[in-house]
């Protein structure tokens, strides 16, 4: 492949992505507008927006690479993520009514209006939306390097500079055409690259005789083995279901019902299309059984593909990257806008700046977000390191606060704090990390007992959840009756 054809290529069809997030946005006049599109994207925009960013950064690169090293393992990612994303629209679609706008407003709805916990989980979504941010530059980087051939160091930052302009230019709803206009192409190159690999080393005979028969057990379970592959099933679900990304589309949308349908059309789909990956991977490990980074296998693939056709997958691919990595650059700016400049300011911004003060932000989360991406060149490792220090309680937290109305501010804290120094433990210990594979289920295990201990031994919530929720819609919208607390909720700036 002509890697200058590559590179004009795709500059070409992310210009136009671009003229395309301008046109679609350009009435906007508000922050609301900029970062949730104005709460009124329908059923189809949220389901495009959604499949584009499942099937994006760990799909293409994580879920292929583990599929050439694992064989049916490549599987698990997909099999996480729809089950992540189906419990997620059963689950949490009916928080759309509350109206709010950062996943920190839900949490302190969660847990009595605290303060302190508002602004401690601000501060961790943030960390969680910079680094999924940074796991796409990765992907991204990974992409333009091999394809365009050049040092993945400068090419993870000319991605990071291509979120500035991607994502900039028109905020949620233009993110959400875009993604939706991708995830056709992707899909389908999906399909095409699995068909065209496994003819290209000779057919399923020829893998089946050329791969470990341990690959080739359920889920690779055989060559992985059994607790590391549950562990990367788990921690894949808690990523969808404590991310901020997809909390950003469940505020985003017209309706509970349109959330949830798309949610769960994406959950089928994506559990259908989790077979493609493992696929890819293991015909990729036929075609040739040494590459140095497993991460460069769904790029090797396309060698199978015609000059033109592999164009197309390997554009449509670098795109899903973009496309991913900008739900998680708008959820950093909204908590940034939100969360981080009331915690700061003690108030929201006025709706006349907060468009150019998103911008502004969405440099400081790109910039933070490359820092990250800069540290490594393992996405499988990256995200479930990410997802296991910083979603593991957060996780809890969401399932305990939708479902149990004496969780307080305290049994959350407790809960993050147990994942967290669990997780750090357990990724100190080699041997642990060798027999688990990531640290998720004890971290899960530790943050449901200390959150339910804490809670049980600490005062009951002071305020219904119907005060807190009056609180938290004042405080953003700038009201000044918003009554006070003697446990420092949430207060509007007066």
């Amino acid at each position: 492949m002509l890697h200058e054809n590559f590179l004009m290529w795709f500059l070409i069809y992310a210009f136009a992505m671009m003229v395309v997030g301008w046109y679609v946005t350009r009435h906007q006049k508000t922050g609301e507008d900029f970062i949730l599109g104005g709460r009124k994207l329908p059923m189809l925009l949220t389901l495009g927006s959604t499949v584009g960013t499942m099937v994006g950064t760990g799909s293409s690169i994580g879920a292929v690479s583990f599929g050439y090293s694992n064989g049916w393992a490549g599987m698990l990612y997909g099999i996480g993520g729809a089950t992540g994303i189906l419990l997620t629209a059963w689950l949490f679609a009916p928080v759309r009514k509350m109206r709010f706008m950062t996943m920190s407003e839900e949490i302190c709805y969660y847990t009595g209006g605290s303060r302190i916990v508002k602004n401690l989980v601000a501060l961790l979504i943030f960390l969680a939306s910079i680094g999924w941010l940074g796991a796409h530059i990765l992907g991204g980087g990974l992409y333009l390097a091999w394809a365009a051939n050049i040092d993945i160091t400068t090419a993870k930052i000319i991605i990071a500079v291509g979120f500035i302009f991607y994502v900039g230019i028109g905020g949620y709803k233009a993110v959400s055409w875009i993604d939706t206009l991708q995830s056709i192409v992707l899909f389908l190159g999906f399909i095409v690259l699995a068909v065209v690999s496994v003819s290209y080393v000779g057919g399923w005979d020829t893998i089946v005789a050329k791969t470990d028969p341990q690959a080739f057990t359920l889920f690779g379970i055989g060559k992985l083995g059994l607790l590391p592959a549950i562990s990367l099933s788990i921690v894949i679900g808690i990523g969808v279901l404590a991310t901020p990304s997809y909390r950003q589309r469940i505020y985003s949308a017209a309706s509970t019902r349109a959330i949830r349908q798309s949610f769960v059309i994406t959950g089928l789909l994506y559990m259908g299309f989790s077979f493609l990956p493992a696929i890819i991977g293991m015909a990729t490990r036929v075609m040739d059984p040494t590459l140095d980074n497993p991460s460069f296998a769904f790029l090797y693939a396309t060698n199978a593909l015609p000059y033109v056709l592999a164009m197309v997958v390997l554009i449509a691919g670098m795109s899903a990257n973009l496309s991913s990595g900008s739900s998680d650059a708008i959820a950093g700016v909204s908590i940034i806008l939100r969360d981080i400049y009331t915690m700061v300011t003690g108030k929201m911004p006025p709706p006349e700046k907060a468009i150019n003060l998103s911008r502004v932000f969405l440099l400081c989360v790109i910039t933070l977000a490359l820092i990250f991406a800069l540290t490594s060149n393992d996405i499988i490792g990256y995200i479930t390191k990410m997802i296991s220090m910083i979603m593991s309680g957060m996780c809890v937290t969401v399932l305990l606060g939708k479902f149990w109305l004496r969780f307080n501010w305290q049994g959350c804290i407790a809960a993050l704090l147990g994942g967290s120094l669990t997780s750090l433990a357990v990724i100190l210990s080699p041997e642990w990390s060798k027999a688990l594979g990531n640290p998720v289920i004890p971290a899960l295990s530790v943050s449901l007992v200390a959150a339910v201990v804490v809670t049980l031994l600490t005062p009951q919530n002071k305020l219904s959840r119907e005060e807190v929720l009056k609180i938290i819609t004042d405080e953003r919208e700038n009201s000044s009756h918003a009554p006070h607390s003697e446990i420092t909720p949430v207060r509007s700036a007066e």
